[in-house]
C-alpha cells in the first residue's frame, strides 16, 4: 500500500507523484518521502455504500463525511510509522495525487487539500483521510464535471508525503512549448501556497533562451511560513517587500532545471519549486494545460480615477459585462452568469464561480496561480494583481476585460 516515490508510477500512485518519482530516477532535486498508493484508498472505502449515500439530501457531504470517518486499517499505519521512521520522522507535506490530477487534459490546480507542516503517523493517518474525503468536495466534483472527468463512483486518491521544506523562497515556472521561446518563472518569499493560491503578487521573470533575464520585482507584501506545527502568515519586512525574491543567477539555474524537467517529463511542464537553505528543489511537474498570455509591457499604476486599469494579463480573450464585487464566500449567491468576478484573490473553493462567470479581476495574484489556470482551462479572461480593484470598480458597473493584454476599462469610470 506505501510505495517509496523513487518507484512511484501515475498508474498506481497518480499523476502527481509519479511525475516526481520520474523526476527522482532522473537525478532531479525532489524532496524525497512515499505514496499512499490507489490501492490503500480503494481498500479504506471497498464497503462503502455509494449507493445509499447518494440517496442522502446532501449526497457530496454525506460520502464526504464517511470517507473521512473511515479508520486507518493497522496495517496502513505500521507502514506509515515505518516510512516516516525511515525518512527520519521530520515534519512532512501531505498532498493529493488523484487519478485525474495532474494530467495533460486537466490540471485540477487546487482542487484537491494538501497540508504542510504534518508531525507524527497519527497526524499524517488524518491527512491522507482528509485528502481522500477532498475527492468529493463540490469544488472538486464541479471541476470535474466541467472538464469531462470520471463518474462520482470511478473516483481514486493517492496520497504524496514527502520531507516539508522551510523554504525561504517558493515560486513557479512554466517550461515554453518552443524551446526558442522564454521560460516564465513567478517567485516570492516564504512558502508556496502564498503564491499558487494568488494571496500574493509575485515577482516575475522571462529567461529567454540566451540566459537573459528580464524582471518585473512586485511589491510583496506577506508571507507564509512554518512555525513548530503550524504555518503562519506575517508581513514581510519593508526593505524586503520590493526587493527581488531571486536574483538573475538563480533564475537561470531554474530555467536550466526546467529545460531538464521537460526533457524528462516529454513537453511543455508546470513546475512548483522552493529554495530551502540554499538549494533549489522541485516539488510539482505537471504538463501545461492552457498556455497563458505574452509577457506583459511595463504599464505603471493609473490613478484612481483612471478609466482603464492594468493588471497582468491571466487568461486570453476580450468580455464585456456586469462587475461583481466578491469578497468572500458569503457574496458568491450574488455571482450570476455572465457577470465578471472582482475579487481579492481566489482560492480553490471559488472554483465553481469560475463556471458561470464571464471573466475575472483580481487584486493580488500572478499569472502562474492556481486561478488563473483554471480560468485559461476554462477559457475565460483573467487580469491579475490590480491593486484595490474591489473598490477602484463599481459593483454592477459594465466593464470590459481584456485578459490578454492585461486592460480593465469600466464603461461609467
Amino acid at each position: 500500500m506505501i510505495v517509496p516515490l523513487r518507484s512511484a508510477a501515475a498508474d498506481t500512485c497518480g499523476g502527481k507523484a509519479g511525475a516526481l518519482g520520474a523526476l527522482l530516477r532522473a537525478g532531479l532535486p525532489v524532496p524525497d518521502g512515499f505514496v499512499v498508493s490507489f490501492a490503500a484508498y480503494h481498500a479504506a472505502v471497498r464497503d462503502l455504500d455509494l449507493e445509499r449515500l447518494a440517496g442522502e439530501p446532501d449526497p457530496l457531504d454525506a460520502v464526504r463525511r464517511a470517507v473521512a470517518a473511515r479508520p486507518v486499517q493497522a496495517t496502513l499505519r505500521d507502514a506509515l510509522v515505518r516510512a516516516l521512521g525511515a525518512l527520519g520522522d521530520p515534519p512532512v507535506a501531505v498532498r493529493s495525487s488523484a487519478a485525474h490530477e495532474d494530467t495533460g487534459q486537466a490540471s485540477a490546480a487546487g482542487q484537491h487539500d494538501s497540508f504542510l507542516a504534518v508531525r507524527g503517523a497519527g497526524g499524517v493517518a488524518d491527512a491522507v483521510r482528509a485528502c481522500w474525503a477532498s475527492l468529493f468536495t463540490s469544488r472538486a466534483i464541479d471541476y470535474q464535471g466541467a472538464s469531462g472527468g470520471p463518474a462520482f463512483d470511478g473516483l481514486a486518491m493517492a496520497v504524496l508525503v514527502q520531507r516539508h521544506l522551510d523554504a525561504e523562497v517558493s515560486g513557479v515556472m512554466f517550461t515554453p512549448a518552443d524551446p526558442h521561446d522564454a521560460t516564465r518563472i513567478e517567485a516570492s518569499w516564504g512558502l508556496g501556497p502564498s503564491i499558487v493560491g494568488g494571496t500574493v503578487t509575485p515577482d516575475a521573470y522571462r529567461v529567454a533562451e540566451d540566459g537573459s533575464v528580464t524582471r518585473t520585482v512586485a511589491y510583496k507584501r506577506t508571507r507564509l511560513d512554518r512555525r513548530g506545527g503550524r504555518l503562519v502568515v506575517s508581513d514581510v519586512p519593508e526593505r524586503d517587500r520590493d526587493r527581488p525574491a531571486i536574483d538573475d543567477a538563480t533564475a537561470g539555474l531554474l530555467a536550466e532545471l526546467g529545460k531538464e524537467i521537460a526533457a524528462v517529463r516529454g513537453g511543455p511542464q508546470d513546475v512548483e519549486w522552493a529554495v530551502a537553505d540554499g538549494r533549489t528543489w522541485i516539488l510539482q511537474a505537471r504538463p501545461v494545460t492552457a498556455a497563458p498570455p505574452a509577457w506583459p509591457a511595463p504599464a505603471g499604476h493609473p490613478s484612481a480615477a483612471a478609466p482603464t486599469l492594468t493588471g497582468t494579463p491571466g487568461s486570453h480573450g476580450v468580455v464585456t459585462g456586469p462587475a461583481r464585487i466578491v469578497r468572500g464566500p458569503g457574496d458568491f449567491g450574488r455571482v450570476h452568469p455572465g457577470d465578471i468576478l472582482v475579487c481579492p484573490f481566489t482560492d480553490p473553493a471559488w472554483t465553481p464561480l469560475l463556471r458561470i462567470a464571464a471573466g475575472v479581476v483580481t487584486e493580488t495574484g500572478g499569472v502562474l496561480s492556481h486561478a488563473a489556470i483554471v480560468a485559461r482551462e476554462h477559457g475565460i479572461p483573467a487580469v491579475l494583481g490590480i491593486p484595490n480593484a474591489t473598490s477602484r470598480l463599481r459593483d454592477g458597473g459594465a466593464i470590459t476585460v481584456n485578459g490578454t493584454t492585461g486592460a480593465v476599462t469600466a464603461a461609467d469610470a
